[in-house]
């Protein structure tokens, strides 16, 4: 998903020439299937030598080879780089390699990146709606929302995440939300908010990675047309991701919005999601299921709970996986409280990967 120019680029004829046994290690089947290429360091045979101008990556560069899960490694060198809609000159290694012989060649290609504080691609859980995850992206994400009750307010949100380091996250929401509240269609920009996240703990032998992250949302918006609050919120939360059998996954997140002041109440919330993902034909299109539970409670004397589930799916819809689709119905659980449902859409592109229009 995120190969940006393919994973190992390798002559065609070179397939054929691979000799491989049950004994050989890692090291050994990278040296005969793809040192050729790819240099015994990782980093890469120059374009002089190789004879082709499609650029090699690096392997040892932490944040290009982390952020892939073995299995899209995987179906790559078994199928080729057109499966994932990279480069012709990525040839199918699949009568060459077993699955086995191809996974002791990735466990060797792991260890090119001598930086174990970054997380792996395999905790890169689907994205849910409303949970946040734990795991540090570089993505655009635009959600909408349409609200079922009488004033028919339409939200849209334009979100902004930007990796740096191995373990950190910038974030910025922008809000546009149009509607009726008062009874006369109006639009404009809401409260944004701006947000900074950092993974505290990552293991990709338990299957589990653990955030922590600050978010403050900035009174920006026109309060008396109903486009913000009018108060600034800060909001701290932790986020925890665990990989789960059979291609399941599960995420939860915690924390508090704390007001500087106004109407708003100060509340305490936590939500999870609980998914599985499985692929057309093993490597096609990618499908995610999910349901979130989602609850908050306001503090203090009195204070009350709401919950609400939503039903959800997502799907990834170029060959590269790198722009997902995710829809799903906001529903209020209990006693409403004048609450209603919401159709939620959000188109996300991980812009790491490519271009939007890269790989379709």
């Amino acid at each position: 998903m995120r190969l940006v120019v393919g994973i190992l680029p390798v002559v065609a004829l070179l397939v054929p020439a691979v000799e491989v046994s049950a004994q050989q290690t890692g090291a050994q089947l990278y040296t005969a299937a793809c040192a050729a290429c790819h240099g015994d360091g990782g980093t890469g045979v120059p374009a002089s030598t190789l004879g082709f101008d499609t650029p090699v990556p690096d392997f040892s560069d932490c944040s290009f080879a982390s952020r892939e899960p073995d299995g899209d490694w995987l179906w790559v060198v078994h199928e080729g780089g057109p499966v994932r809609a990279f480069d012709r000159m990525m040839p199918a290694f699949g009568d060459a390699l077993s699955e086995d012989e191809t996974l002791r060649i990735l466990r060797h290609i792991r260890v090119f990146c001598e930086d174990p504080t970054w997380p792996r691609g395999e905790l890169n859980l689907p994205r849910p709606l409303a949970t946040e995850k734990a795991f540090p992206e570089d993505e655009y994400v635009l959600t909408l929302s349409r609200d079922g009750g009488e004033a028919g307010e339409i939200t849209s949100e334009f979100l902004y995440e930007k990796r740096f380091g191995s373990r950190n996250q910038i974030e910025v929401l922008l809000p546009f939300r149009f509607g009726q509240p008062s009874g006369d269609w109006n639009g404009g920009v809401g409260d944004m908010a701006f947000a900074y996240k950092r993974v505290l703990f990552h293991s990709l032998e338990s299957g589990s990675i653990f955030s922590a992250a600050g978010e403050v949302v900035v009174p920006t918006g026109d309060r008396d047309r109903g486009l913000g609050d009018g108060v600034t919120v800060l909001e701290p939360f932790v986020a925890f991701g665990q990989i789960l059998p059979r291609d399941s996954f599960l995420h939860f997140q915690a924390g508090f919005e704390l007001p500087s002041g106004g109407e708003l109440r100060r509340e305490v919330f936590w939500r999870t999601a609980l998914g599985t993902t499985f692929a057309q034909h093993g490597f096609g299109r990618a499908w995610s299921p999910m349901i979130e539970i989602l609850a908050a409670r306001t503090l203090g004397e009195g204070g009350t709970t709401h919950w609400d589930a939503i039903p959800q799916i997502q799907v990834s819809l170029p060959t590269r996986q790198h722009v997902l689709l995710n829809a799903g119905v906001r529903v209020p659980l209990g006693e409403a409280d004048g609450r209603s449902s919401q159709v939620l859409v959000y188109l996300l592109w991980d812009w790491f990967d490519g271009g939007f229009f890269d790989g379709w």
